[in-house]
């Protein structure tokens, strides 16, 4: 993951845990388990996902929808609750660095896996699991107030969050009880004996503050899939990806996550190891598609629930408190947008009638976004840029290529000025394998502003030796055609985002396959038109060679075939 993650990744694994629930006498109903974040090693404070706690509540599910309900004292579940926490030991090496490495194959799951290792090692690094207590269940009210203006009201019958394709059949209350949990975290004590108190003395975790963490920032995941299943090969598992939207303590990242790893922790790179947000669902469907982001609920705002929840129940242990871990207060700076420019902002949106997509700035008064987006030429549309508080400019579709053109592509000329939006530099090479980026409106639109999502450049299709297209493995949605794809290395402008890819045999819509019309196509024609005004340069869009055409039917077939399309 380059040299600048390594202490990152000691540090979350060393926070990292599995949570396992069961009911007394009875391991066939269970375990229950999902992952958690490690608050302090001595005494033992876990923070993991409130989920598995549903079956055991004593007065059932709907006390998590009840008025005014924030938090839950530790009583509130069955006394045959047992509770479990596994983690890494805080195994110091012959350098005091973390000993690295998985356990040895001890489970039942995993036994005949692999050969055990030699008893001493096993010794050093396999953790028993650690018998806990509910000490708290809470949940963060920020959190749902904005999670109820993305996805509640008209949009609920939408989006999904289950552990399941939206295909299977999962009974229509169970599906109540995933959304009622969504939000709910539990702080957990876990019991240590004197030899194991005085062993665990691992490094302190580090809160970023809520806000600190700029859009499109990477992040690291560390999780165990399928929670307490094999934790010798599971075992805070890492998973890398971005920020990619930000609504308050609500967050989102394209980091790869599976079912189990609800309640692990999200961390950054700079400072190494800081612990930024827990996942609350590891798969987000919409339409019954896999959009391919995971949703997170922001750690500081957490743990301020948690000292008031503690302050209000166990108000003679002040002292528990004092071993949350505590936000930092440096200067954060904005990593995806070093060393270039803040191209992250020259995103923004496009509203032609009913119709919006994505677009980007190439001039003060120039945007390209897709002929889907504004398919006529003369149609007014109305442009929003991305800051907050700023004002919807309208425009103009001066130009938009021919249906049977093979470049989707329309151009508005706008009626003022875009304020604090920066022009992109475009660019003049691509570079297969590279890191980038796509900003664009999918899944949200303006209620949450422009999402960005990572991956790489993939490929690069040439005609007679110039670039015609380009794919990625950015998580591209709805919504974001139009949007530019950028360098993460040089900040300059790679391509136009046009369309993921869809299946037409199953409908099965893939985000992490996409295309993009290269800049280098556009860029002479889009400069001759911002000099002169005249539309020549553009009009020879229409007349792309036909080994071009036959390149882009590969995503817009003809007519009269089934489109894929976003």
């Amino acid at each position: 993951m380059g040299r600048q993650w390594g202490s990152a990744m000691r540090a979350a694994e060393q926070a990292g845990c599995v949570v396992s629930a069961s009911r007394a006498g009875q391991p066939e109903a269970g375990p229950w388990s999902c992952s958690g974040v490690i608050l302090s090693r001595s005494p033992g404070l876990v923070l993991c996902h409130g989920g598995i706690f549903a079956p055991f509540l004593r007065a059932g599910r709907e006390v998590l929808t009840a008025a005014g309900a924030v938090f839950l004292p530790g009583d509130s579940c069955s006394d045959d609750l047992r509770l479990h926490v596994q983690w890494a030991p805080a195994a110091a090496g012959p350098l005091g660095g973390v000993e690295r490495g998985r356990p040895g194959l001890c489970t039942p799951q995993c036994a005949g896996l692999e050969p055990s290792p030699p008893a001493s090692y096993r010794r050093r690094l396999q953790q028993p699991p650690l018998p806990a207590e509910l000490l708290l269940l809470l949940s963060c009210p920020a959190f749902w107030a904005h999670f109820a203006r993305l996805f509640g009201d008209e949009t609920a019958e939408q989006w999904r969050f289950a552990s399941v394709a939206p295909d299977d059949e999962v009974p229509e209350d169970e599906e109540e009880d995933q959304l009622r949990l969504l939000g709910w975290f539990a702080l957990l004590g876990v019991r240590l004996g004197q030899e194991e108190a005085e062993e665990e003395r691992g490094p302190a975790v580090a809160v970023a503050p809520l806000g600190a963490v700029s859009k499109g920032a990477p992040l690291l995941v560390c999780g165990s899939p399928f929670g307490a299943f094999c934790p010798d090969i599971f075992l805070n598992t890492l998973s890398r990806g971005v920020l990619s939207n930000v609504a308050g303590p609500l967050l989102l990242t394209d980091a790869r996550c599976l079912p189990g790893t609800e309640g692990g922790g999200v961390f950054t790179a700079r400072p190494a190891g800081t612990l930024v947000a827990l996942v609350a669902a590891p798969l987000c469907w919409k339409s019954r598609e896999w959009v391919g982001l995971t949703l997170l609920c922001a750690a500081a705002p957490l743990l301020r629930a948690v000292r008031a929840a503690l302050g209000r129940l166990f108000p003679s242990t002040a002292a528990l408190a004092a071993h949350l871990p505590l936000e930092v207060g440096v200067p954060w700076g904005l990593p995806l947008r070093e060393p270039g420019p803040p191209w992250a902002a020259a995103a923004v949106l496009v509203e032609c009638g009913s119709v919006w997509g994505s677009g980007v700035a190439v001039a003060p008064r120039l945007v390209v976004t897709c002929r889907h987006v504004s398919p006529r030429e003369a149609a007014r549309v109305l442009v929003h840029s991305t800051p907050l508080k700023s004002v919807a400019v309208w425009g103009r579709v001066v130009f938009a290529t021919q249906e049977t053109c093979p470049y989707d592509i329309a151009v508005v000329s706008l009626e003022e000025d875009l304020e604090d939006v920066p022009i992109p530099v475009p660019a003049e090479h691509f570079h297969e394998g590279e890191a980038v980026s796509v900003v664009g409106f999918g899944v949200f639109g303006q209620a949450c502003g422009p999402s960005v999502t990572s991956g790489i450049l993939s490929a690069v299709v040439q005609v007679d030796g110039t670039p015609v297209m380009l794919q990625t493995t950015c998580a591209v949605h709805g919504g974001s055609s139009g949007g530019p794809l950028f360098s993460n290395r040089s900040g300059n402008l790679l391509g136009i985002v046009t369309s993921n890819t869809r299946d037409n045999s199953t409908g099965a819509t893939y985000p992490h396959l996409n295309f993009s019309i290269p800049i280098t196509v556009l860029q002479p024609a889009l400069q001759h038109y911002s000099q002169t005004h005249d539309l020549g340069g553009l009009r020879e869009l229409d007349r792309a060679a036909e080994p071009v055409r036959v390149v882009w039917r590969l995503q817009r077939p003809l007519a009269e075939a089934p489109r894929s399309k976003l």
